[in-house]
């Protein structure tokens, strides 16, 4: 079910290579559709994901460097949430122990943020207390393999997207350098992975990146970001496996430049899925058949801006906001809830590179 109209703040993930300084911050009304200028919330490099604790009180971002403290590895950053003011308040750092990370999920028991790091090709597991900080790393796994369909982007592992789901404690992690999902089991008191014997191959040359559950807990969604599509797939949650059934393009059949995709989303009320395509700069529509999980495709909308990374759908299902990284702006867009497609309002907010979108209600 969607929730009813209400007040959220939204909390900005963004590269800072050019006039970025850090977390941003905006309000957004859903009832009005009206969007805040964003304003600074936590000054740190590179924060390209950030995520919530189930509390909502303790936001994690990850700071998608290369070398932190003078190790091969990124860093994972701690704040207190103030859902009054949008006001974040610096806890602790830790390592992540591997380079370029570059996505984090928090799990249901709120004890432990899982971390893709992307040009490590690993993932870690870092602990969290009480007060939400951070303590060091737990677990780490290296992932292995690559020499895929693209010699340049598959030559090795590449961990994309830290994806748990919250009632059975599993994760799974899209590598696009392996054209895998990775399946592992979380020990949340001891905050240690287990492989789960349930990993996906994905067609060659896929490069799995994002990926989304549907709320029904029957079916799930990568979107593949070097060839450009999106895979359905059939989910027994009881058992945890994820199997493969369909796989659509992300693109029109007629577009022949150069596009890789990035972000994908369901609405909360399970009738559609998004994709983001840079490159094309639009966001891609499909239906979701309710009986079986499979899509049909709706159209496309371009998302008034260049190079759209991520973008996120606000709560009650009314809209959705595109990040787009190179023109600086957020773009939002009025969600037709028959038929799933998007209408440009005229609402749009300039933000230096932005790359992820959080929605938390505001106190």
């Amino acid at each position: 079910m969607t929730s009813s109209g209400r007040n959220f703040l939204i909390f900005i993930g963004a590269y800072t290579r050019r006039n970025g300084r850090g977390i941003g911050v905006a309000r957004f009304d859903s009832d009005s559709g009206s969007l805040s200028t964003p304003e600074l919330a936590a000054e740190i490099a590179n924060p390209s994901f950030v995520a919530l604790d189930p509390s909502l009180g303790h936001l994690y971002a990850v700071t998608e460097i290369d070398d932190f403290d003078g190790s091969a590895s990124g860093a994972l950053s701690a704040f207190a949430v103030d859902r009054a003011t949008g006001g974040l308040t610096f806890l602790n750092r830790q390592p992540t122990l591997g380079p370029g990370p570059c996505h984090v999920g928090i799990d249901a028991t709120g004890r432990n943020a899982v971390v893709a790091n992307y040009n490590g090709g690993s993932v870690a597991v870092l602990p969290i207390n009480p007060d939400g900080s951070l303590n060091p790393p737990s677990d780490f796994v290296q992932h292995e393999g690559g020499s895929g369909v693209d010699s340049e982007r598959q030559a090795g592992p590449h961990a994309h997207s830290a994806n748990l789901d919250l009632e059975t404690g599993r994760v799974y992690i899209n590598d696009l350098g392996l054209d895998r999902i990775k399946s592992y089991e979380l020990d949340s008191v001891a905050g240690k992975l287990k492989p789960a014997g349930l990993d996906v191959e994905l067609h060659p040359g896929a490069g799995p990146r994002h990926f989304d559950f549907h709320p029904d807990g029957k079916h799930a969604y990568a979107i593949n970001e070097l060839d450009s599509t999106i895979t359905a797939m059939d989910y027994d949650r009881e058992s945890g496996r994820l199997s493969p059934v369909q796989t659509v393009p992300a693109l029109p059949d007629d577009f022949d430049a150069e596009s890789a995709c990035a972000d994908v989303h369901v609405s909360p009320d399970g009738r559609f899925v998004y994709g983001s395509n840079r490159g094309h700069d639009s966001i891609v529509i499909y239906a979701i058949d309710a009986a079986t999980g499979g899509l049909e495709y709706v159209g496309h909308e371009p998302t008034r801006g260049r190079n759209p990374r991520n973008f996120g759908i606000d709560p009650t299902g009314r809209y959705l906001l595109a990040a787009n990284q190179d023109s600086d702006n957020i773009v939002m867009f009025a969600i037709d809830r028959e038929s799933g497609k998007l209408t440009a309002t005229g609402a749009e907010v300039s933000v230096s590179m932005p790359v992820c979108l959080k929605f938390v209600s505001a106190l």
